[in-house]
């Protein structure tokens, strides 16, 4: 927590500005980082409704405090950028409302789910994996950035019944007593089915209309400056948004597994565009999305899987969302982390994206015009 407004440099301070401050930087420290409206809600829960007044002055002050986290500096600023903090202060009325409903049926959904025969299974099946470091995962990623499960040849045998196809190629990691392990990727085993959750977890479908992610992909290159490839990735591994470095034009990059049929790209590309939208791939320095990276990896998956399952509701498909947000979603209530405001907003974004064919936007604007949704960008 941060310091800064109580020493005895800042005796002037108000003291409910000060409260604000002690208030906001401990929320910030438990990995949640709120919407304009639920920050300001839960503030003034706590510190009653005076901290309207100092909410601005004090995320300016915890976004230059460098006892925060660069991580957490860069929410204050990006969320002082954003016109959403001046809606909220002024009472305008938040983001998407009446799709909330939606997102409380997929929870529902997804609480039945876990009580399945099939979640059961995907839990045990999933349960039989060595813990391995998280160097050695980011080994086998830097092999095979699409790996979904991965194991050694005895493992595969003896806990899953499965084995090595003739042209299997190994992946090295490093383990204790031992100068170097090989380990496969599933793919390059054979043997019984998969869980029905791991081979069908990105599947959608219903009517199909060509035009729906064909104008995705074209807005989202050109108005936010995101690379869509699609590309063969392993069986268990349907798409991934990562930061392109030294990649001008680019901002970010989606792959999307090219094996997987047309409204089933639709739902894995409306995922992952979430996760740059949403903000857990960083922050944009153009403002075009939030900086919200500083979250746990469940919740970043319940908010994209969340806005993928409206996106795709409002087109008319069904999916895989229930079963997917089940293996994210604890036993108890759901992360305090998760915004429904953010959702609701990315959500109405991308619908708009997948509707209308929107302008090109350069780096270096920040759109401060009505844009997607009548609402104004980020």
């Amino acid at each position: 927590m941060t310091n800064s407004f109580q020493d005895g440099n800042h005796s002037k301070v108000d003291p409910e500005e000060r409260q604000t401050l002690v208030v906001v930087a401990d929320i910030l420290s438990h990995e949640t980082q709120p919407s304009a409206w639920e920050l300001l809600a839960s503030t003034e829960e706590r510190v009653g409704s005076t901290a309207r007044l100092h909410l601005r002055s004090v995320l300016d002050a915890l976004s230059k405090d460098s006892t925060l986290t660069g991580i957490c500096r860069a929410y204050c600023r990006t969320l002082l950028a954003s016109k959403d903090l001046t809606d909220a202060l002024q009472g305008t009325p938040r983001p998407g409302g009446e799709i909330h409903s939606t997102i409380d049926s997929l929870i529902a959904r997804s609480r039945i789910y876990r009580d399945s025969s099939a979640f059961a299974e995907m839990v045990s099946f999933m349960g039989k994996f060595k813990n391995y470091a998280p160097y050695n995962n980011m080994l086998v990623r830097l092999q095979n950035p699409s790996c979904g499960f991965y194991a050694t040849e005895v493992d595969w045998m003896v806990n899953f019944k499965r084995v090595l196809k003739d042209d299997a190629h190994p992946m090295l990691i490093l383990a204790p007593r031992h100068p170097v392990l090989l380990v496969y990727d599933i793919d390059q085993t054979d043997g019984p089915q998969l869980p029905e959750k791991l081979k069908g977890f990105a599947t959608f479908d219903g009517d199909w209309d060509q035009e729906w992610l064909t104008q995705l992909i074209a807005n989202a290159n050109r108005r936010y400056l995101v690379e869509v490839r699609f590309t063969r990735l392993s069986s268990t591994h349907a798409g991934s948004a990562s930061y392109r470095v030294g990649s001008r034009p680019w901002k970010r990059s989606i792959r999307i597994h090219e094996e997987l049929d047309e409204p089933s790209q639709f739902g894995v590309l409306c995922h992952e565009l979430a996760h740059v939208l949403l903000g857990h791939t960083g922050g944009d320095p153009d403002g075009w999305w939030p900086s919200r990276i500083n979250l746990d990896h469940a919740t970043k998956e319940i908010e994209a899987e969340a806005v993928a399952y409206i996106a795709t509701t409002r087109f008319g498909l069904s999916g895989s969302s229930a079963a997917y947000v089940s293996s994210h979603l604890p036993q108890g209530p759901v992360p305090a982390g998760v915004s429904l405001d953010h959702i609701a907003k990315v959500a109405g974004r991308i619908e708009t994206m997948t509707r209308t064919n929107l302008p090109q936007r350069r780096p270096g604007t920040n759109g401060r015009r009505p844009a997607e949704g009548g609402e104004e960008n980020p």
